[in-house]
């Protein structure tokens, strides 16, 4: 079985991104079949995850919606079942559902996705810019066709000091994604950042723990440079921005607004 998030399932090395040492203190690395959590026990949120598509390999089994806590870690390093109940917030999957869903553990991978640690709270409610999130990673896999549909996704919640109170946890307001590929021999790659955010003033907000279910915006989507990513997280990404196909250095819109995924530039 093939358990973690594997460098070389490209045919460039990928390394997985370092945490920095202060963040490194606080993680905990959590490795599923084709994917790997790495879990902020302060946070009981994922910092990190990293996910390998085959996208000629994939299989389609049966959803299913057992989530459960993990059982390697605590419980209360994890964000469980008590985030998300009798309120509007969805469990969004980070390693999404079908992304390791391939070879011969095709199961077992899609059981692990259903982890508390590979979730994070999101606002419900289906619209546009859902969709066009949870639907990157098929056009990423569309673009990289020529080298067998295989692309190394990384995904996760950007831990703020401004994400809201609820629960005992901060509720992140922006997620990132990015995705990397081999095409003509190079590596390349390209981020992008989910934001959830309202147009207020977040410092009228208090900072105790509260029950009231945040008050979050419509989702925006937006492709972004990866060294700006690496900024918001404080995760080494700098051969991930190396192979950025969109730098900031190099185009007069650096944050750019999808609304479809016509928008996205690889």
């Amino acid at each position: 079985m093939a358990l973690g998030y594997d460098p070389d399932f490209l045919t460039l090395p990928v390394p997985l991104p370092g945490l920095g040492r202060d963040a490194e203190r606080d993680a905990a690395v959590l490795d599923y079949v084709h994917f790997t959590v790495v879990l902020d026990r302060v946070r009981r949120l994922a910092r990190l995850t990293a996910v390998n598509i085959d996208g000629a390999a994939l299989v389609d089994v049966p959803r299913g919606d057992d989530w459960r806590l993990d059982d390697r870690v605590p419980a209360e390093w994890q964000a469980g079942p008590e985030v998300y109940s009798r309120n509007d917030l969805d469990r969004g999957h980070l390693v999404r559902r079908r992304d390791p869903v391939w070879g011969d553990d095709a199961r077992q991978a899609n059981s692990d996705t259903f982890h508390y640690t590979n979730a994070a709270p999101q606002a419900s409610g289906f619209n546009q810019s859902e969709q066009l999130w949870v639907g990157l990673e098929d056009h990423v896999l569309a673009y990289a066709d020529a080298h067998d549909h295989r692309v190394s996704v990384f995904t996760a919640p950007v831990l703020g000091a401004e994400d809201l109170p609820y629960r005992g946890i901060l509720v992140p307001l922006r997620f990132f994604k990015i995705a990397a590929w081999v095409r003509g021999g190079e590596l390349r790659a390209t981020g992008f950042v989910l934001d959830q955010s309202r147009a207020v003033d977040l410092e009228e907000i208090s900072r105790g723990v509260r029950d009231e279910v945040p008050d979050l915006g419509p989702f925006r989507t937006f492709q972004v440079p990866i060294a700006d990513i690496a900024g918001l997280t404080g995760l080494d990404l700098a051969p991930l921005a190396a192979a950025d196909v969109r730098p900031a250095t190099a185009v007069a819109e650096p944050w750019r607004e999808l609304t479809s995924l016509g928008d996205v530039r690889l």
